[in-house]
């Protein structure tokens, strides 16, 4: 059964070694250096360099469409053979809404709240950025079901940082 781990930075190389993770996803800041883990080949590593934030902000990289599609075209390239690791800065925000995009882009079948459930119960503290979510809603014709879904589910629990998780694709 393929796995989706979320981790904050502080903990991605502890989280690839111990899942043993084929391919990453890095969504942070364009000037955040990030070296990929051993085990990562560069063919497997999706850089999106984006700010956490849903409105312009000046000096910011706001979450575009062409960050979505990058993002589902990789999942949906990964092979599945090994764990994929998603993270961001913290864990909460970019990284979650990342791992829910997976989840609903990888399963088309799978209801929306029940992946949004999925993940509150896997992580207390997950916010998901909601333009990601938003922008990924359109791409894969959700109706606005994906929105909905993380807005029922609402803000996680305050954090410093998130706690790695794991979210199935079942």
């Amino acid at each position: 059964m393929p796995t989706l781990h979320v981790s904050p930075l502080s903990k991605l190389d502890a989280t690839v070694a111990a899942c043993g993770a084929s391919h990453l996803v890095s969504l942070i800041n364009l000037a955040t250096p990030v070296e990929r883990p051993p085990g990562i080949a560069e063919g497997r590593h999706l850089f999106l360099g984006m700010s956490d934030i849903s409105q312009p902000t000046e000096g910011h990289v706001l979450a575009g469409r062409e960050h979505v599609e990058r993002l589902v075209a990789f999942v949906r390239g990964w092979d599945r053979a090994a764990p994929l690791v998603i993270h961001c800065w913290a864990g909460i925000s970019r990284s979650t809404a990342a791992a829910y995009i997976t989840a609903c882009a990888l399963t088309p079948a799978r209801d929306e709240d029940a992946a949004a459930d999925a993940l509150r119960l896997a992580s207390p503290s997950a916010t998901p950025n909601a333009r990601l979510v938003a922008l990924a809603d359109e791409l894969l014709g959700r109706g606005g079901r994906m929105v909905r879904a993380i807005r029922r589910i609402g803000r996680g629990a305050d954090a410093f940082e998130g706690t790695p998780f794991v979210l199935g694709l079942d």
